[in-house]
């Protein structure tokens, strides 16, 4: 039901936290951090499809990218909440960014191995630090201004987030998906063992090489923060993670946030993970021109994370989640049953659905609870990303049973899952 305020000025102001210029700055590199981590968790859906071609894998393998990526968010995350709370926000950032920055480094003696296990070590260390940031750049962000405009000053830094996945995409497409030999698995499989490895090594220095720019940026960004005065988190100190977690696991909002955050994750993970496969299927596209559709699919979920946080200053988030959630089971199911371009399209408007659940699942949650509760408390919902580890493998085990379309069935109940909780009494 629309509110008959409209957002003032005033609210607009808190919204971005801009009491001084410190603070400005503070809130537009923070907000940075959600490009950088936007930009290695997309590249990684292109980096499926690039090796599946390199190293001629089934969908069960490949996925191990993803799992490898979540992996990690699910082992760096406390660790994470730990180091805040000792020391401070502004340490968690340069950490996390030092760790994102090594796991890019670690591509160029991967590729030069060509070895998909080093690959996947690469992605585990890279992963690390976006949980890092993640869990430090999250509740820093809701505690920049008043608890009223938390989750609408989330989904404004979360904006960031789809713009860095349309830079991850176009990176990919160009310098990766773009080397890569039209030969598929059989003709490989054919190849003198010399030509095949001459054509994976230029693929995988393809991979290497512009992760390792990546990382050249990553490192100047380092420095600028190093650099800049942030402010100070007031809440620093001791950390008792028993009575924390005590309390949070009274908080209803929270408990189940976790989990409605985790089959969220697992959605987002797995649609964006095969969307580049669904196109090749249902259009009969190469990797390089399917992965428009992969770019069409976060255009879209951008523009809607525009609309969707403009329509925050006038209906109640958990409201909008639940809309979401009943419009992403019927695109999923439009991409089950439907056929060619009418899938496609259907595929390209979960992403435009998905778009505000995340921030808005995170703001819902962490309602009220401040301090050190929210440092773990932000921990716990970045642990939920585990979900992308474990129902993206799940997907892609039914698409290599039963087809790449049946395998949405998978999405269908994680949206389920998501509207089940924007349908709690306790979440409105």
């Amino acid at each position: 039901m629309l509110s008959a305020r409209h957002p003032s000025a005033d609210t607009i102001h808190d919204a971005f936290h801009v009491n001084n210029s410190m603070k400005r700055l503070a809130f537009i590199l923070v907000s940075l951090l959600f490009l950088l981590w936007g930009m290695a968790n997309n590249m990684n859906d292109t980096l499926l499809a690039a090796f599946r071609r390199i190293m001629s894998m089934s969908d069960l393998q490949t996925s191990l990218v993803q799992f490898a990526f979540y992996g990690a968010y699910f082992c760096f995350a406390l660790p994470a909440a730990i180091f805040i709370s000792r020391h401070s926000y502004k340490a968690g950032i340069l950490l996390g960014l030092s760790l994102y920055a090594a796991g890019t480094m670690l591509f160029y003696p991967a590729g030069q191995a060509a070895s998909y296990g080093f690959f996947l070590f690469a992605i585990y260390v890279m992963a690390g630090g976006c949980a890092v940031l993640e869990t430090t750049a999250n509740p820093y962000i809701l505690s920049m201004g008043s608890p009223e405009t938390a989750t609408r000053r989330l989904n404004i830094a979360q904006t960031l987030n789809p713009v860095g996945a349309i830079c991850g995409i176009l990176l990919s497409r160009h310098f990766i998906l773009s080397e890569l030999n039209v030969a598929d698995a059989a003709e490989r499989a054919g190849m003198d063992s010399q030509a095949l490895a001459a054509i994976q090594q230029h693929e995988l220095n393809a991979v290497s090489g512009t992760y390792m720019l990546i990382g050249v940026v990553l490192l100047v960004l380092l420095a600028i923060i190093a650099a800049v005065k942030m402010p100070k988190d007031r809440d620093s100190g001791k950390f008792d993670i028993r009575r924390t977690f005590g309390r949070l696991w009274h908080n209803k909002r929270w408990r189940y946030g976790v989990v409605a955050q985790f089959f969220y994750v697992g959605v987002q993970t797995g649609v964006w993970s095969f969307t580049i496969r669904l196109a090749m299927d249902r259009l009969g596209m190469a990797e390089k021109d399917a992965s428009l559709i992969f770019l069409y699919s976060i255009v879209a979920f951008t523009l809607f994370r525009f609309l969707f946080t403009w329509l925050m200053g006038y209906v109640r988030p958990v409201k909008l989640l639940r809309v979401a959630a009943v419009a992403a089971i019927g695109c999923t199911l439009g991409v089950i049953y439907g056929t060619g371009w009418a899938s496609v399209w259907a595929l390209v408007g979960i992403s435009a659905c998905m778009s505000l659940m995340f921030p808005t699942i995170y703001g819902i949650a962490l309602e009220g609870v401040t301090g050190d509760d929210a440092k773990l408390a932000a921990s716990g919902l970045i642990m939920a990303i585990l979900g992308g580890a474990l129902i993206t493998p799940l997907q892609a085990m039914v698409s290599d049973a039963a087809g790449i379309g049946t395998s949405f069935w998978v999405p269908v109940v994680c949206f389920v899952c998501v509207l089940a909780y924007a349908s709690m009494r306790n979440s409105r």
